[in-house]
């Protein structure tokens, strides 16, 4: 695993984070999780935009300049890989408040490919655990994450891909690792994130694409009786695209032409 600290590469990815680094004691920080293909990022903008918005909304020093020649630098590793670009308020300090003056920390690291999914369509479940409503940091990804962890713990069953996820008012959030859209009566339909939930990337480019070739669509609350209604429901995520779900409990659907149209319009 080929890893960046700063700009300098990583000689010992088990000791390269300082142990006071606030990424690390308070999950004080971002991180975007982005595809390379043939050598260069898919939705680089899209990922840096969102980055620079939720340093901006921290109060994190975002070293733009800095992450475009670490991730030049990555991209020139691997023509296909996956990047994860972690940005933190920096090192130094015990205590919630911090120096004010810190410099931001970026970590960038290369992961391997998932493996190939080869059936089609994803089977998914409700999770028990209830994301906790907090506007401040809704749409943001940042690096407390420990709600998605405990979510995915809670199965181990070979069938299952993905759990979708309520908050504590049973609103439908997303899924464990990315977001959802239903269509329903011919609108595109996702979430609209105003108390929790990250604003993922390729939900964004969904929602551009289809605001563009004039399909209907919206971003309103949702609950778990509008996928009784939904004609389709699909999951997105920046790694993997768009993936159509089939099964929910005792519910089913099929691979609908609306995330097939997505997909040819974003050449996944």
């Amino acid at each position: 695993m080929k890893a960046l600290l700063n700009g300098v590469e990583v000689q010992d990815a088990a000791h390269a984070v300082a142990v006071d680094d606030r990424g690390l004691a308070y999950g004080d920080g971002l991180f975007e999780t982005a595809l390379i293909r043939d050598g260069a990022v898919r939705f680089l903008d899209a990922h840096l935009e969102r980055l620079r918005h939720g340093c901006d909304r921290l109060d994190i020093e975002f070293p733009h300049a800095a992450l475009l020649e670490d991730i030049h630098t990555m991209c020139s590793s691997a023509q296909s890989a996956v990047l994860k670009i972690i940005v933190t308020r920096g090192t130094g300090g015990r205590g919630y408040r911090g120096d004010v003056a810190m410099a931001a920390n970026r970590l960038l690291a290369l992961h391997a490919l998932p493996a190939h999914e080869s059936h089609n369509g994803l089977v998914v479940r409700w999770c028990d655990l209830r994301l906790s409503r907090n506007a401040t940091l809704a749409g943001l990804k940042h690096l407390n994450r420990l709600e998605q962890v405990l979510a995915q713990r809670e199965w181990r069953e070979q069938d299952i891909d993905e759990g979708l996820m309520l908050d504590t008012e049973g609103e439908l959030v997303g899924a464990t690792a990315g977001n959802v859209f239903i269509v329903r009566h011919g609108t595109l339909l996702t979430p609209d994130l105003r108390f929790c939930g990250v604003r993922g990337v390729m939900r964004e480019q969904v929602l551009r694409v289809a605001a563009e070739r004039q399909l209907p669509c919206n971003e309103e609350p949702l609950w778990p009786h509008d996928l009784e209604e939904a004609s389709e429901v699909f999951v997105t995520n920046a790694i993997r695209g768009i993936r159509p779900v089939v099964a929910l409990e005792d519910r089913r659907w099929r691979a609908g032409p609306i995330a097939e149209q997505l997909s040819v319009m974003l050449k996944l």
